[in-house]
């Protein structure tokens, strides 16, 4: 029976990007051969039962629909989207846009479309059949890239950053993060305890073109030494040498503002430990570029999961449907958070949306509770799209704007009204392509 191994990187991703399961493989490879198998993906992907790949060259219009642009401003009502060569060429009200003669049209009447959202604080896997399904389910959620924070061993995230893989969300990565010696716990970081290795970590990381430097600052409730102003120090200063930005893991507001000190360039948590003072803020305003990537805990609410029925096993469903009951201490925790994260959003600082781990659907939940912080609707979706694209780097996504890729999620309701609606996914398109979402998983 074939395996994955069985097949070249473009193989797998072409079975992958067209929902084909590796049982699936097997079964075809009992019938006939490598060849015949690929043949048949290919006829399928051609034939009308999934979706083509626009001509070369053609243009295609999207109307009709709720367009919001990601930014900030009103949404456009009655908007069109005019895509070429799998980039935006206009976007506005459907009476500004000109749509040149043979173009396509598809009707969006009633619909919304926002930017595809963009997640800056994960955990992937680790090999590269996982790896690239992890991409792949992340498209099918309507994410269009993510960020991997710290834990990315060798050259495999470096490698897929680089590759084009259509019908997949993009990568970027930290590589190796940071951290002070944490026996029993991961040793993908890198472990300092001098200058030196500070500075010789940061110099590697630059080699390898990360996309941002990772640090953590904290002792796990009391286990380690936390990493200290005396490391972190050089870590960001040597950074900045080598035009690189630091994000930092961190839980209490003593560090945090020794870290703003230092001059930190994002935090991939909120302070944890208790309310933001007047002068962290103040530390936090000195920084016009600084971000903050909440990654807000479980709010210790019942919720209703049902959504994610058919786009995760049932068993899944289950365990996260399970867990969400009421616990007032998470309430509490989550309190906490919620105040820090409004604080910062009301001081006008830059908000991104990062989820860390690797649940694909956990964008989504991630709005929702930066919404129950107190932010409104239309700033989460700004947060989660043009400013987690500032911190990729992604300069050609994050906004639905002349020149952009054309990746959006087409919606079945209005995000702006209730936040939970960036869940009712009627389509994803990457590059102005839809993404296959026959499977979830």
């Amino acid at each position: 029976m074939p395996s994955t191994a069985d097949f070249t990187p473009s193989e797998i991703e072409l079975l992958y990007a067209r929902g084909v399961s590796m049982m699936t493989v097997e079964k075809l490879w009992r019938v006939g051969t490598m060849a015949f198998l690929l043949a048949f993906i290919l006829v399928a992907y051609h034939s009308g039962g999934t979706i083509q790949q626009p001509a070369a060259g053609a243009a295609t219009v999207y109307e009709g629909a709720r367009i919001i642009i990601g930014d900030g401003r009103p949404a456009i009502e009655n908007g069109s989207i005019l895509v070429q060569g799998g980039r935006i060429v206009q976007a506005g009200r459907a009476a500004d846009v000109r749509v040149p003669a043979g173009a396509t049209r598809v009707s969006l009447t009633g619909k919304t479309v926002m930017p595809t959202i963009i997640d800056a604080h994960v955990h992937l896997s680790t090999n590269r059949e996982a790896l690239i399904e992890d991409l792949r389910r992340r498209a099918y959620f309507g994410i269009s890239a993510a960020l991997s924070l710290g834990l990315d061993a060798g050259d495999l995230a470096f490698q897929v950053r680089g590759e084009t893989l259509p019908g997949l969300a993009r990568l970027r990565t930290a590589g190796r993060g940071i951290t002070s010696p944490e026996q029993g716990r991961t040793e993908v970081p890198y472990w300092i305890t001098t200058d030196q290795e500070a500075r010789k970590a940061v110099q590697e990381l630059s080699a390898k073109k990360v996309d941002i430097v990772k640090i953590w600052v904290d002792d796990r409730n009391g286990a380690y030494k936390r990493l200290s102003p005396e490391l972190y120090g050089p870590v960001i200063d040597e950074a900045h040498k080598n035009s690189l930005r630091v994000v930092a893991h961190l839980y209490a507001l003593d560090d945090a503002k020794g870290l703003l000190r230092a001059g930190i360039d994002g935090f991939a948590h909120t302070v944890r430990d208790k309310e933001l003072d007047d002068e962290a803020i103040a530390l936090v305003k000195k920084n016009p570029n600084f971000v903050q990537i909440p990654n807000l805990p479980d709010r210790g609410v019942v919720q209703d999961y049902s959504w994610l029925k058919g786009s995760i096993p049932d068993e899944e469903v289950n365990r996260v449907q399970a867990a969400a009951t009421d616990r007032p201490p998470v309430q509490a925790a989550f309190t906490i958070l919620a105040k820090n994260l409004k604080k910062l959003s009301d001081a006008g600082v830059k908000i991104a949306m990062g989820t860390d781990g690797n649940t694909p659907w956990g964008p989504h939940a991630e709005m929702a509770d930066m919404v129950a912080t107190g932010m409104t609707p239309a700033q989460v979706i700004v947060a989660a799209t043009r400013t987690s694209a500032e911190v990729l780097k992604l300069t050609d996504a994050g906004t639905l704007e002349a020149g952009k890729r054309a990746d959006f999620v087409v919606l079945d309701a209005n995000p702006l009204e209730n936040i939970t609606n960036t869940r009712r996914i009627s389509a994803v398109y990457l590059q102005g392509v839809a993404v296959n979402r026959q499977r979830g998983y």
